[in-house]
């Protein structure tokens, strides 16, 4: 009998202990789930391309949505007002990390409403000339990801709309104005047209409604080809923007697969998936404890051409077989 109290008292004492160290071992069972805050210059319906390859570059990093890391989204749908307040409701939120996927404007809201959190871009535009780095082998500060540099390829597609159409005497540049893009963009292809002696009118575009005014103006300027530079905001109306240049009957080039894809004469650039992909790796390295300012920018080193011989066709253009011989795709 002597022995009971003491066997209780071990009981209690074990109990005591158990019930101490359980909620630590909860705790490192559940460990809090970083949240990349998400924020985009589009809508999600345009963005889901640039989105699934992000997170394609997550998964290859060990990060995998709703498993282990948690994704807060954020839509401008093509206002850029609305940016800047998008990104400061994230950094309210204390994400871990914000991604910017094809867009410099909220790449630039986005260091705008944070020093310290990190931040991934994946975009077309020199970062260094953007500001968003300081260099692109060690970007210093908190700002990192991958650049397709879409807005200085202006003379490729230049040329390859000149040897489309090689008696065209008048081509057009069709900019946003307000995109960080547009002053490359617009001395880019100022200097090749001016290389093959021929004239290059700029055409503004702020909006929808200016898509179909500048398009229109192509009249009365005789343009008889038309470049179209790098901006979200012609990505996500590459319909509209595809009908227009048919109306007019406007041989075009355009900066992305995914326009030409929609009915778009010829694209020329990087591959859309890569640098999103790149991104997401980044993004997964950064969450791994990697800081952005070690993470040197990635550029684009694989570039795709495409023809769509079924617009072509339509426009009742001959496509020479040195151009369709340069192609990476024909769409038929």
């Amino acid at each position: 009998m002597r022995g009971a109290p003491r066997r209780r008292r071990e009981f209690i004492t074990l109990l005591g202990g158990a019930a101490a160290a359980w909620p630590r071992a909860a705790g490192a069972q559940q460990p809090a789930m970083p949240v990349i805050g998400y924020l985009g210059a589009g809508s999600p319906e345009r963005s889901a391309f640039g989105l699934a390859a992000f997170r394609k570059g997550l998964s290859e990093a060990g990060y995998v949505e709703g498993r282990n890391v948690a994704i807060e989204y954020r839509y401008a749908l093509n206002d850029s007002n609305r940016l800047p307040a998008l990104a400061t409701d994230l950094v309210r939120r204390r994400v871990a990390l914000i991604a910017t996927i094809g867009s410099t404007g909220a790449t630039l809201a986005a260091k705008a409403a944070t020093a310290s959190i990190p931040i991934v871009f994946s975009s077309g535009q020199d970062p260094v000339h953007a500001g968003l780095v300081v260099s692109l082998n060690r970007p210093g500060g908190n700002v990192t990801g991958a650049s397709s540099m879409s807005a200085d390829l202006g003379a490729k597609r230049l040329g390859l709309l000149h040897e489309l159409v090689p008696n065209a005497a008048h081509f057009a540049l069709l900019v946003n104005p307000n995109s960080p893009n547009a002053e490359v963009s617009t001395r880019d292809a100022q200097a090749a047209a001016s290389a093959i002696g021929r004239q290059i009118a700029v055409l503004a575009a702020g909006n929808n409604d200016e898509i179909d005014t500048a398009i229109a103006s192509s009249v009365s300027k005789r343009v008889d080809a038309l470049l179209v530079s790098p901006d979200i905001l012609f990505t996500t109306r590459r319909v509209q923007l595809v009908t227009q240049a048919m109306r007019h009957a406007l041989p075009a080039i355009y900066p992305f697969r995914a326009i030409a894809e929609a009915g778009g004469l010829m694209s020329y650039g990087s591959s859309g998936s890569d640098g999103p992909r790149q991104a997401g790796i980044y993004a997964g390295r950064i969450l791994k404890g990697e800081r952005p300012a070690d993470l040197p920018v990635q550029r684009a080193t694989k570039f795709e051409f495409i023809i769509n011989l079924q617009t072509a066709k339509v426009l009742g253009m001959t496509v020479p077989p040195t151009l369709l011989a340069q192609a990476d795709e024909v769409i038929e």
